[in-house]
C-alpha cells in the first residue's frame, strides 16, 4: 500500500519540470532497467514496489528515446509526481557525494604508506539467523573467532595494526585524510604511479555506526553551521594536525574495498543498485523506505553549484548510505574527480522531493 506521505501533485507543480534535460535521467533509469534482468530490486516500505516499476523498466528497454522531449513524455506516460511530506518536516534535505581521484602506489613506500584494505577473511555477514544475543542489533558484520562471533575491530584498532598480518593491502596513498574521505565516499579512482587508472569500491565494513566528524566539530563550536562543508573540515584537519587523528578515530566505522573496472570514464562507480552512477542524475536514498530505480524530482532553489542555476532535476535512486535516513533525505552524486568534490562538499540544502509514483499505484487518486 502506498504511504500517505506521498501527496499527488501535477507535473506543472514541479518547479522547472519542462526545462530539465531529462534524456540524462532516462539513460540512468535505463541502466537500472538493464540491471534488474539479473536480479530484481527489493521493494521499499513506503509502497513504491518493484512489481509496479517492472513494466516501466521493460518499456524503457523496448522504446527508443533520443532526446529530452521523448524522455519527458516517457516519464509522464508511466508516472505521476507526488510531493513527499512528513508530519514533522514539510521540506527535505540534500547533501552531496562524489568519487574522489587520488594518486596511489601499488606498493608501500616512504611517501605512500596509507593502505586501502580488502575484505578480511574473518569478517562475517550477520543477520537474524546467526546474530549472537550480546551483539548490538545494528551490526551487519562481525568477527569470527574460536569462541564465536564478536564485534569487529574498529577504525582505531585497524589503523594501529589489528589485522596487519592478513596482508589485505590493495594500494597505498600519501594522506590519511584523503583515505578517510574516500572511506566516507565509499569509492575512488586511483591514478597509479605506474600510469594505470584503477578503481576501488565498497566491499564491506566493520559494522560500527558511522559518526560524522563534521557534527563533532559543529558541537565543539570549531566550525559554524553556515560554514560547514567538506572543504571546511579538511581545512580544520590541516590546521590542527595534533588533533586530527583522534578526531578521525571518533568514526569507528571502517570500510573495506574491492577493485572494480573503469569501463567508462564518464560514469561513476557501481554502487548499491549495482549500476554505474551518473553525475548529476544518481541519487542515494534510504533503501529501507525507497525502491532503487525510482525517479525523484528534486527542487532546491538555493543550490546553484550545478551550472549556476536553481537545482531542479530528475534523479534516479541508485545508491544508499548509512547517513541517508528518512523519506525526504537524499545524497546527490556529483561525479568523479576534484571538480565534483568541490560541488559535493558544499551541498547542504533544503529541498522539495517529488517521487515519481507509477500510475498503477495511484488508481482512483488522480
Amino acid at each position: 500500500m502506498l504511504s500517505p506521505l506521498f501527496k499527488p501533485v501535477a507535473f506543472t507543480e514541479c518547479p522547472g519540470w519542462g526545462d530539465d534535460n531529462q534524456l540524462e535521467a532516462f539513460q540512468a533509469f535505463a541502466r537500472s532497467a538493464a540491471r534488474i534482468l539479473e536480479k530484481p530490486y527489493k521493494s521499499g516500505s513506503l509502497g513504491i514496489s518493484f512489481e509496479a516499476l517492472a513494466p516501466i523498466f521493460t518499456d524503457s528497454r523496448e522504446t527508443l528515446i533520443e532526446n529530452d522531449e521523448q524522455a519527458r513524455r516517457f516519464f509522464e506516460k508511466w508516472f505521476h509526481p507526488a510531493r513527499i511530506e512528513t508530519p514533522e518536516l514539510k521540506q527535505g534535505f540534500v547533501t552531496g557525494f562524489y568519487e574522489p581521484e587520488v594518486i596511489a602506489s601499488p606498493v608501500r613506500t616512504e611517501r605512500f604508506s596509507v593502505p586501502f584494505l580488502s575484505r578480511p577473511s574473518d569478517l562475517v555477514d550477520i543477520d537474524d539467523n546467526n546474530r549472537p544475543e550480546e551483539l548490538d542489533p545494528y551490526f551487519a558484520f562481525a568477527r569470527q573467532t574460536a569462541a564465536g562471533l564478536v564485534e569487529y575491530f574498529d577504525r582505531a584498532a585497524i589503523e594501529t595494526g589489528a589485522i596487519k598480518d592478513q596482508k589485505l593491502e590493495i594500494a597505498f596513498v600519501e594522506s590519511a585524510v584523503d583515505a578517510f574521505f574516500i572511506h566516507v565516499q565509499g569509492a575512488a579512482r586511483l591514478k597509479m604511479t605506474d600510469g594505470r587508472l584503477r578503481r576501488i569500491t565498497y566491499a564491506a565494513k566493520t559494522g560500527h555506526r558511522f559518526t560524522g566528524v563534521g557534527k563533532i566539530l559543529l558541537d565543539r563550536g570549531e566550525i559554524p553551521l553556515e560554514k560547514m562543508s567538506m572543504q571546511a573540515i579538511r581545512q580544520w584537519l590541516a590546521e590542527n594536525p595534533d588533533q586530527a587523528q583522534n578526531l578521525l578515530w571518533n568514526n569507528r566505522s571502517y570500510i573495506f574495498f574491492r577493485e572494480a573496472a573503469v569501463d567508462d570514464v564518464t560514469l561513476g562507480p557501481i554502487a548499491a543498485a549495482k549500476v554505474p552512477l551518473t553525475g548529476g542524475r544518481s541519487l542515494a536514498v534510504d533503501r529501507l523506505l525507497h525502491t532503487f530505480g525510482t525517479p525523484f524530482y528534486i527542487s532546491a532553489p538555493t543550490l546553484k553549484a550545478f551550472g549556476g542555476k536553481d537545482f531542479a532535476r530528475l534523479m534516479i535512486a541508485q545508491d544508499t548510505g548509512s547517513a541517508i535516513v528518512g523519506p525526504a533525505r537524499g545524497d546527490l552524486f556529483a561525479g568523479s574527480g576534484d571538480a565534483a568534490g568541490e560541488i559535493a562538499g558544499g551541498i547542504r540544502h533544503d529541498a522539495d522531493f517529488y517521487a515519481l509514483v507509477p500510475r498503477s499505484l495511484l488508481a482512483g487518486q488522480i
